[in-house]
């Protein structure tokens, strides 16, 4: 979407309002029009602008004073001030005080378009820079890994260290705790960021597909494989891969890895021999690895190989000193992307943060700031629009909690029919169906279900 950036003037005599509105439609601008400095900052809490052409001489609020404002509630807003002839030097105390730049009246028209022109250059620069800002931290994390808390500090302190080595580390916690934001922190601080950053949801893939997304097979190799395809650890080539949940791979497939670690070599599905991979492995699990070793659903060896560090991440709920530092970063992260005029949320919606469990973690957080930035108009996230989400999200989840114990009672009574009316016909199937008011395929698929076959 092309940046358009929106211009106030801001001048209490209608005829050079009129007059600099001509002018603004000429040039193609997009703007709006107030009468005085209490007007612009009334606009300013509604409306998003990127420049504000204002007079410095106006009733009930002059230019340096509304400046002061101005610039004290958004800093990178560039204010264009006008002056009479022969006050040069208060516009350039104005300049002292963060004004971008003036011209005096009666003005030239054609300096009145250089310095528009020129303020017009600076903000789409401005919003270049943001967007490659929100970029990076997209890409690489940098931004999200926010907190001052203990338990961060020492996240920090880890990634740190790990970063320039070449060693598996193990990222754990909770869904929605940043998990690949700290991978791929560590990647942007290796040897090996200037290569690719593979990521592979290892829950997300089908088992049957998993494998040829993983080593990538030869043309004709099974039924559907049309072409040869690479897979991702060849993709990751000096690089990095990253396999988020881990936890939730085969045995068959765990193996395979072993081999990557063991040997520096994978062998695509068809291929006639090994391939050599250089890259470093990185994973994550919101699972316990060590309880599904004892299981038996993950390989003791895989986990030693895969654990040779941790990084553990906490729950959003057990720093709550992080929470007002990740609510301002993305309030200043969607209010830029989405032009709004957002500061910050109220007190009383900030209480109820501090009293949410959030269960989905930073990631929730960072939805629902979103998703009420899109909704405010003004400079606060009211109390009413967040307490409205986070009901309807713990209305949700109350919901499910109880479709599940609902459906587990209910089991639990169709299983209990089941044995006595097997024991009521003595264990005479079709009489047991018949009373039960069932099939007798369909008594027999749920004998199977709850293990009653002998």
């Amino acid at each position: 979407m092309e940046f358009t950036p929106k211009i106030l003037i801001v001048d209490d005599d209608e005829s050079m309002r009129f007059f600099l509105s001509e002018a603004m439609k000429k040039e193609g601008y997009v703007f709006d029009v107030a009468a005085d400095g209490k007007e612009a900052l009334e606009k300013l809490e509604k409306e998003r602008f990127h420049i504000i052409l204002m007079d410095i001489k106006m009733p009930r609020m002059n230019g340096l004073l509304a400046l002061e404002k101005i610039k004290a509630m958004y800093p990178d807003l560039l204010v264009v001030l006008m002056t009479a002839y022969g006050s040069q030097r208060v516009a350039i105390e104005a300049i002292q005080r963060g004004a971008y730049d003036y011209f005096t009246k009666p003005f030239d028209l054609n300096e009145m378009r250089v310095v528009i022109k020129r303020a017009m250059e600076k903000c789409r620069l401005q919003q270049e820079m943001a967007e490659l800002q929100s970029k990076l931290e997209d890409e690489y994390g940098l931004g999200v890994i926010i907190g001052t808390s203990p338990a961060m500090q020492t996240v920090f302190g880890l990634i740190a260290k790990v970063a320039l080595s070449d060693v598996t580390v193990l990222i754990t916690g909770e869904s929605g705790t940043g998990k690949e934001l700290v991978a791929r922190a560590i990647h942007a601080r290796s040897e090996r960021r200037n290569g690719p950053f593979v990521t592979v949801n290892c829950g997300a893939i089908p088992e049957n597909l998993l494998e040829a997304e993983l080593f990538g097979h030869e043309k004709g190799a099974f039924t559907g494989a049309h072409q040869q395809r690479r897979g991702k650890f060849e993709l990751a080539r000096r690089g990095t891969i990253f396999l988020d949940e881990i936890g939730d791979m085969n045995l068959s497939i765990q193996a395979k890895i072993l081999r990557v670690l063991q040997e520096k070599e994978i062998e695509p599905i068809g291929g006639s021999g090994p391939v050599k991979v250089d890259l470093r492995l990185l994973t994550a699990t919101h699972r316990n690895l060590l309880d599904a070793v004892e299981k038996g659903s993950f390989r003791e060896d895989l986990y030693f190989r895969l654990n040779v560090v941790t990084i553990h991440l906490p729950a959003l709920r057990e720093r709550a000193e992080d929470l007002k530092n990740l609510t301002d970063y993305f309030i200043k992260k969607y209010s830029r992307r989405f032009q709004k005029t957002v500061q910050g949320i109220e007190d009383q919606a900030y209480k109820r943060f501090l009293s949410y469990p959030w269960p989905g973690n930073v990631r929730e957080l960072e939805n629902l700031i979103q998703r009420t930035i899109v909704l405010t108009e003004g400079q606060e996230i009211s109390d009413e629009l967040i307490g409205g989400f986070l009901k309807l999200e713990t209305d949700r989840k109350a919901f499910g909690s109880l479709k599940v114990k609902v459906g587990k009672a209910s089991e639990e009574i169709e299983k209990r029919s089941i044995l006595e009316a097997l024991s009521e016909t003595g264990g005479r199937r079709d009489e047991a169906a018949k009373l039960l008011n069932i099939s007798r395929k369909n008594l027999y698929n749920k004998m199977k279900k709850y293990s009653l076959l002998k």
